[in-house]
């Protein structure tokens, strides 16, 4: 008896082992994707945008929300353009096949005609469809830049 307990705990040890290694790859992926997002916004990379939004995908600004398709066009004509997204923070949590990152970022933006640059925690929601992630909704909300995200 005492060497079947021991055998299932040794077996639960590694199978919480296992699901650690499993969410801690999926956080990195996330947060490589992320990142590459930012840099396909700067460059507005409609076409790897177009990929990784989902078809209803939604994004909150601070003067409204919108589709997929709106976004892209604001992109892709420059009305707003993400020239830089410095970074200072990033988490992750998954919930099954879902993921949330929060970032919190300086945005560098050229927006009326001017250069912008605001304080950000951003949202991000992606979902593991077939064989690769896709964002569901990306959400800005302006920070004091002593905003701070609680691991």
């Amino acid at each position: 008896m005492k060497i079947k307990t021991q055998i299932i705990g040794l077996f639960l040890v590694i199978l919480s082992q296992f699901n650690y290694a499993q969410e801690t790859a999926v956080e990195d992926q996330i947060k490589e994707l992320s990142g590459q997002k930012w840099q396909w916004m700067a460059d507005k990379n409609v076409e790897k945008l177009d990929e990784l939004f989902d078809a209803d995908s939604r994004f909150v600004h601070m003067s409204g929300t919108w589709c997929k398709e709106r976004e892209l066009e604001i992109i892709k004509s420059g009305s707003i353009w993400y020239k830089k997204a410095d970074v200072h923070d990033v988490l992750v949590k998954t919930f099954g096949d879902t993921a949330i990152l929060w970032n919190r970022i300086t945005l560098t933006a050229f927006v009326r005609g001017s250069d912008v640059t605001t304080e950000f925690t951003v949202t991000e929601i992606y979902q593991k469809q077939s064989d690769s992630w896709k964002l569901l909704d990306l959400t800005f909300s302006s920070v004091r830049d002593t905003h701070e995200i609680v691991h």
